[in-house]
This record gives C-alpha cells, sequence and structure tokens, in this order.
C-alpha cells in the first residue's frame, strides 16, 4: 500500500473488521464487537465520538481519506490547517491511508495533508496507496463483473482485509434507504445524509458481490443490529 514498501508485509490477523459508514450502523450498538477485532479499519475519516462510540466503537488502526473532505471541510488545506490535525485525535496512532499518486490531481492536497500532520506532531501516520495495486484491483473486480468508473472506498479496504485477515467482518455497508429487517428509512451515513456520488461508484453492485462472498462464507457481512456475546 505504501509506495516504496509494504507497511505490513507478511503480516495476517485473525479478525479485521471493515467499518463503512451506512445509517444501518444508527442505533445498531455494534460498537463494542467491532473494537473486539484485531485489526480495525475505517473509511473517509469518519466521526467516532459525539455519543457513536456505541454503534461504531473507537479502535481504528486505518483510516482512509477522500481528498474531496479535504477539499469541502477544509478548504483544501491551504490556509489554516490546525482544524484538520485537531480532527485525526480520535484515530491515535493509526495509519492514515491516502491516494496521493493514484490520480495526479490529488497528490498536491494530499501531500498537504502529510505536511500538515508532521508540522503539528500528530502521532497518525500517512501511508500511500500503491497505484499499480488499485489498477490491478479494479481489473479483478472487472473481471468478476463490476461496471464501476471506480472503486468504492469500501470494496477497496474489503478486499485488503481478505488479504491480509482470516476472518474479515464488514459492517456499516448497506447502501439503501431502508433497513433490511425494519425496513424502517435509513440515513446514507451514520452521522448525515449526504448523499454519495453515484456517478464514479456502482454501490448496488458493489454490495451484490459482497453478499456473494459473504453466501459463499468468505466473508461476513453484519446487516442488523449486534447481540452482546455476538462475534
Amino acid at each position: 500500500m505504501a509506495l516504496k514498501e509494504h507497511p505490513f508485509p507478511n503480516k495476517t490477523w485473525d479478525t479485521c473488521a471493515v467499518v463503512g459508514n451506512g445509517g444501518i450502523l444508527t442505533n445498531s450498538s455494534c460498537g463494542g464487537i467491532i473494537d473486539s477485532a484485531q485489526f480495525v479499519i475505517r473509511c473517509n475519516l469518519p466521526p467516532l465520538g459525539k455519543g457513536y462510540e456505541k454503534n461504531v466503537g473507537t479502535k481504528t488502526d486505518i483510516v482512509t481519506a477522500n481528498p474531496s473532505i479535504f477539499l469541502e471541510k477544509y478548504g483544501a488545506l491551504m490556509g489554516r490547517r490546525r482544524p484538520f490535525v485537531e480532527s485525526l485525535h480520535s484515530y491515535g496512532k493509526s495509519r492514515l491511508l491516502l491516494p496521493a499518486f493514484s490520480y495526479g490531481h490529488n497528490t498536491p492536497v494530499c501531500m498537504r495533508a502529510v505536511y500538515s500532520i508532521e508540522d503539528f506532531e500528530s502521532p497518525i501516520q500517512p501511508i500511500f496507496f500503491n497505484p499499480e495495486y488499485l489498477q490491478s484491483l479494479a481489473l479483478f473486480w472487472r473481471s468478476r463483473g463490476l461496471r464501476a468508473v471506480r472503486l468504492s472506498t469500501g470494496i477497496i479496504m474489503a478486499s485488503i482485509a481478505l488479504e491480509h485477515c482470516a476472518n474479515v467482518h464488514l459492517y456499516g455497508f448497506w447502501p439503501f434507504s431502508n433497513h433490511p429487517h425494519g425496513l424502517h428509512a435509513l440515513t446514507n451515513h451514520y452521522y448525515d445524509d449526504r448523499q454519495t456520488k453515484t456517478k464514479f461508484h456502482s454501490m448496488p453492485a458493489e454490495f451484490d458481490l459482497l453478499l456473494q462472498l459473504h453466501s459463499q462464507g468468505v466473508l461476513r457481512l453484519h446487516l442488523g443490529d449486534c447481540q452482546p456475546g455476538e462475534k
């Protein structure tokens, strides 16, 4: 994943949790079971405080950042950068995975994020996607029938987890507007109802492929509330 060397060479874990940000996590009480995983991956700098802990947990080993977040929330890091660095506190000493070299237009803002982390001496460690890895991953999923302009962060991180983990658990992966059990309306994310840019991603098609892997026992999709003692 890093440009020159892999941050986890030959490393494997027994249990990994990949946490999407779907509204299905609202009132799910999944925080405890998520935090019990050996390795926890989170997507796109999601909020972990403000009472969300009960549903999504706090443990973080890798968190990704979409450059659009830097543009929309932090003014492309062209001005004050302290608010961005302070927003990273909840992720502790985890690794921040950036697509700095995957698309040329992402490089400047991603590098400003790296320099901000260094300048403010944040304990989080920036790492980078290898563009060749992302290309090979896109070809793999295309060979499985996925037709999308770009893979979503969720399916990329689920793929990485499958390479390093014996047991992969997915939470917050539900790209539909109603709960699968109660059928009540859901917000798009557990923290807001902002809509995803569907012109780039094909969330329902990705979900269908992940559901197939769930049915085959390759990974486990958690599509409901979590019960005490659940594994």
